[in-house]
This record gives C-alpha cells, sequence and structure tokens, in this order.
C-alpha cells in the first residue's frame, strides 16, 4: 500500500496544486510569472535563494536525486516552503525579477495569506529536477515554455547573470555526467566544453532543456503539462492565457503580460554573430528543426 501523500501547509495554506512554470533560460517563464503573480489567489515565487541553491546541487550531482530514503524530495519541499513564507520582509530576499513581477516597492511581502489559495514557482531550472518535484506534489501543474534556441542563445549572451554558469570553473571534481543541465554527455567533453565558443554552450543547454521538456510530455498526463511556445504567447496573449487558464482551472490576468520588457522573436538575426548563429544551428539542428524552428 503506497504511503499518503505528503501534505504542506505554509502559513495556514494547504498547498494543492502547485503551478511551477520550467523552461529553459530565456525563454518566456518569467513572463508568465508576472502574469500569475498579478493574478488572484497566487503567490508564485521567482528565483529565492532557497530554491535556486537545491536546484543547482541536485543540477551539479543528479545522482543526489537518485539516492534511497526521500532526502531529495524533503529538501525540495522545505526550501519551496521556506520561499512560500508570507511574513514581513520577506521579498526583501527576493531578486529584483520577483520584485518586479510582484510589483513589490519595500520589503513586502507580495501577497496576503488570507487571499492565497495556489502556490507556485517560476525557476525554470526546476525543470532539471522535474521527477522530484513530482515526487514532493504529485498533483502539481508544470507549465514548460518552448522557444527558438537561437533567441534563447543571443538573450543568454547578453544576460551577464544568466551567463555565470558558463564559467569552466564550473566543472568541478563534483560534476557528474551525464549532465543534462550543461549539456554535456560525458566527462571526457569536458576540455571541449570549457574551450567552447559561449554560444555553442547555451546550444548545448537548450538543447538538453528541450529534450528533457519532450521527455515530460511522454511521461506526464496531459491535465498535468501545458507546453507553451513562446512565439504563439508573443502574438496572441491573450488567447495563450487564456488556455493556460483553463489548465489551471483558476483566471491568469492578461494585464501581467504588459508593461514587461518581452524577450522579441527573432532576435537572434542581430544579437548572434554569423558564426555564433551557424554554431547554434549546428549544435541544436535536430531540435531546432523539429520543433519548426529551421
Amino acid at each position: 500500500m503506497r504511503p499518503p501523500p505528503h501534505i504542506l501547509v505554509v502559513n495556514g495554506i494547504k498547498v494543492r496544486r502547485p503551478v511551477f512554470v520550467l523552461g529553459a533560460p530565456h525563454s518566456g517563464a518569467n513572463l508568465l510569472a508576472r502574469a500569475l503573480k498579478r493574478s488572484p489567489g497566487f503567490h508564485v515565487t521567482i528565483g529565492r535563494a532557497a530554491v535556486a541553491h537545491v536546484v543547482y546541487a541536485f543540477a551539479r550531482r543528479p545522482s543526489i536525486m537518485r539516492r534511497k530514503g526521500g532526502g531529495a524530495v524533503r529538501v525540495l519541499r522545505d526550501a519551496l516552503a521556506e520561499a512560500w513564507q508570507i511574513v514581513p520582509g520577506a521579498c526583501a530576499d527576493c531578486p529584483a525579477v520577483c520584485r518586479e513581477a510582484g510589483a513589490v516597492g519595500g520589503g513586502g511581502p507580495c501577497a496576503s495569506a488570507g487571499a492565497v489559495v495556489r502556490f507556485g514557482d517560476a525557476n525554470p531550472d526546476l525543470l532539471y529536477s522535474a521527477p522530484i518535484l513530482l515526487q514532493a506534489f504529485p498533483d502539481a501543474r508544470l507549465v514548460q515554455f518552448i522557444r527558438d534556441g537561437r533567441d534563447v542563445a543571443a538573450d543568454m549572451l547578453a544576460d551577464r547573470a544568466a551567463m555565470t554558469w558558463a564559467r569552466p570553473g564550473l566543472l568541478s571534481d563534483e560534476t557528474e555526467f551525464p549532465n543534462p543541465f550543461l549539456g554535456v554527455n560525458a566527462g571526457e567533453h569536458r576540455d571541449k566544453w570549457s574551450r567552447m565558443d559561449p554560444a555553442g554552450k547555451c546550444a548545448l543547454r537548450w538543447r538538453s532543456a528541450v529534450r528533457l521538456s519532450a521527455a515530460l510530455r511522454q511521461e506526464m498526463p496531459r491535465e498535468q503539462l501545458l507546453t507553451v511556445r513562446y512565439e504563439d504567447m508573443a502574438a496572441s496573449p491573450a488567447e495563450t492565457l487564456a488556455s493556460v487558464s483553463a489548465f489551471l482551472e483558476a483566471r491568469v490576468a492578461t494585464v501581467g503580460l504588459y508593461g514587461a520588457a518581452a524577450p522579441r522573436v527573432g532576435v537572434w538575426r542581430s544579437g548572434l554573430r554569423p558564426e555564433q548563429a551557424a554554431l547554434v544551428e549546428k549544435i541544436a539542428k535536430d531540435e531546432l528543426g523539429r520543433l519548426g524552428y529551421l
């Protein structure tokens, strides 16, 4: 007999059907998170340190998630519970992107405990912890974003913070292979990865992310996973959010999409040098083609 599911309680509120927004970096997850944060009843966090530390520990050493005893599940659940605490000054620990999304001018909190009915997190890199995430929250709802890998690479290269993961020193003795987070399949490829142009590293990471996204689509029931193509949301935001609202069975505020600096479709044409674009297309040719970007 399976043990009863763990019910997490945060600020006296039972966490039911939490929402997680996933994808490669700069795929559009933050834009949906902004809309969710400004929707009635939602408390969504973006980039909280407690969650990021766990996510990147799992990314560097995927074997942690396979250990027996449920330790990884508890660690991730506890990190999210800490991130979701609604207390005075809580938002002071949030990164700027989260405070802006919630229109928080001071330390917060950005939500009222009495009004919250759904929790969520939009650290896109939770994609790499998806199996543990679903063990921690079996009733979770996942929205995963797909965007042209060339646009992703262009925006990543322009984001200094987003490129900190690409430092050669990130490949320490603790790094395990295959490593989906870096897109590196074997330890003997580490030197090649270290010497690679940053655009190539971005392509590897995007390619790995969309492969994981495709695997999730095969493994998860349709009522728990929705895939959104960023280009569709950019072209028809109201229609896309109507689909998200129907999937989550909750109203998502379209107004949350406006006033934000939305990633441009086709930015790679001016953001990548010709040799960089060629490298991205060479590395991610199969995935770009399968998704209709080539």
